[in-house]
């Protein structure tokens, strides 16, 4: 092998001493201060995510811009390393922000890099995903700061819905940094070490009294219990990678792409016996929906989305025979299964997201209406309740229906009923659908009746029956052809895997639009 001369020798020495220093970030007493607090460092989480030596380093050298505050500030990498690789054999963008340099802060050649390979995943049609744990804006770089948060807020808004954007929370993200990830698909985060907020606990503390610490005013466990800020919370950054890889098995590479499909062991003609020990016929028996999920869906595997956010409905990713499907449901074990203020934005949010990526959706229903009371109608239940019948009828997506018990009221159309633009509509023989039940139907259309008998309490089981012969059962609403077919119990799952299956090809032309206006 011809060696390089001693100029070329030196030329190569100086480029891999700039590369050693770039990658070594803020140091290894910063380095040793991460590990300590739990915590990987950029380069660390980079190549957890990635499959093993994908990954393409970009920007490496970019430097901050010079000015009389920064002068003499050494940030190698400017706080951030981007790139791309592959997971799964699948190409994906990455940005990883350094908290050993400069805390991770952002300045105007920081977001530059970012904004790069944000570019080039839409250009080239993939995800990109970004692993946050910054400091903030950096002070010293003042309105030049804001402007790069700008061109990364207009990039995540502007490819919204056109390539899948993932966010994970590794450490801080305070201030107008928290607007990046909450424009993006999905945010996830680990607990004890990574918080979200707009303004901390010392300014809150000074404008209002309030006492509060880091985590508890935006740690995980506020983020995916109360506010539904976040989507998932892990333990510890490893967690939360692995998290991000099972998430990317559902999704397509961007809006022009279908979801990949996999290889499926579970038999499609699986019966579902178990389902004749899970549901009661009875109304007021509650049971487990996600027991339901877990018997239809390709061995029992169902990533939930928001599982500890507006608990009374359920949404999550599975697969039918191999196929991604996206699933909403309501939890009968959680508020009756009825419909609230976060329970409309959560499920009509997760709709969209579906439609977006082109991932089918399976609703399965068993609702007795919207949540009553001052508090919702004051909170605008209105509104929020008309995000989820916008967001079902906005969804070109093939759409399955699925009634397994009761479906009453508004609730009914909320839930994709055929009105509402699903493909096709089942129910098992357990399921009833009508404006309200039969026992509050009986108070109302009977009330005079049953006040006027000899033996009210008789009159009134007797109207009640008869109400529910009448209305309240599967059989009028597909004489009507609401209902498409009312099936067997055990062979759901071969069922759905048929629909699913029919509707694979599915087109729809709608009007020409810029864009809808969902009642936000």
């Amino acid at each position: 092998m011809t060696q390089p001369n001693m100029e070329l020798q030196e030329l190569i020495a100086k480029m891999e001493q700039r590369r050693a220093y770039v990658e070594a970030g803020g140091g290894p007493e910063r380095a040793k201060k991460q590990h300590e607090g739990g915590k990987l460092t950029a380069r660390e989480r980079i190549e957890k995510l990635l499959d093993e030596g994908s990954f393409l380093e970009m920007s490496t050298f970019v430097q901050h811009g010079r000015n009389r505050l920064m002068d003499g500030v050494e940030a190698p990498g400017e706080g951030v390393v981007t790139g791309s690789g592959t997971i799964d054999g699948r190409q994906v963008f990455v940005f990883s922000q350094d908290f050993t340099v400069l805390g991770g802060s952002l300045g105007k050649r920081n977001a530059l890099k970012v904004t790069k390979i944000m570019d080039l995943a839409a250009k080239t049609g993939c995800p990109v995903i970004g692993l946050n744990d910054s400091a903030g804006a950096r002070i010293q770089e003042g309105v030049d700061s804001l402007s790069g948060y700008g061109e990364i807020f207009y990039r995540n808004s502007i490819y919204s819905g056109s390539i899948p954007q993932i966010s994970a929370i590794l450490g801080p993200c305070a201030g107008g940094a928290v607007y990046s990830p909450a424009i993006t698909d999905f945010v996830l985060m680990s607990r004890g070490s990574s918080y979200m907020f707009i303004t901390g606990p010392e300014v809150i503390k000074s404008v209002t009294r309030e006492e509060v610490t880091f985590d508890q005013l935006g740690g995980a466990d506020v983020h995916t219990r109360k506010s539904g800020v976040a989507h998932l919370a892990y333990n510890g950054d490893e967690a939360v990678l692995q998290g991000i890889r099972d998430l990317l098995k559902y999704l397509p590479q961007n809006a022009r792409e279908m979801p990949p499909v996999r290889d499926c062991v579970d038999p499609a003609d699986r019966r579902n016996d178990k389902l004749l020990d899970i549901i009661n016929p009875d109304q007021r028996k509650p049971y487990a929906m996600h027991e339901v999920i877990a018997e239809l869906v390709d061995g029992g595997e169902f990533l939930e989305i928001q599982p500890d956010w507006a608990k009374n409905i359920i949404i999550g990713f599975a697969h039918l025979n191999g196929q991604p499907i996206g699933i909403v449901a309501n939890n009968p074990k959680a508020m009756a299964g009825t419909l609230n203020i976060d329970a409309s934005d959560k499920a009509a949010r997760f709709i969209r997201t579906c439609d977006c990526y082109n991932v089918p959706i399976l609703t399965l229903v068993d609702v007795t209406g919207f949540l009553p009371g001052t508090q919702q109608e004051y909170g605008g239940i209105i509104r929020h309740g008309a995000k989820m019948l916008y967001a079902y009828a906005e969804a070109s997506v093939p759409k399955v229906t699925l009634i397994t018990r009761k479906s009453y009221g508004g609730a009914y159309l909320a839930m994709n009923s055929r009105d509402m633009g699903a493909d096709v509509v089942y129910a098992w023989p357990t399921a009833a659908v009508a404006v309200m039940g039969a026992e509050g139907a009986a108070n109302i259309v009977y009330r005079k009746e049953i006040k006027e008998a000899e033996n009210p309490a008789a009159k009134r089981a007797e109207v009640v029956a008869e109400y529910k012969e009448t209305f309240d059962n599967p059989y009028i609403a597909a004489a009507k052809g609401y209902i498409d077919d009312v099936i067997a119990m055990e062979d759901t799952r071969k069922i759905l895997i048929q629909t699913f299956t029919m509707l694979r090809d599915k087109e729809e032309v709608r009007p020409y639009k810029k864009h809808g206006n969902i009642p936000l």
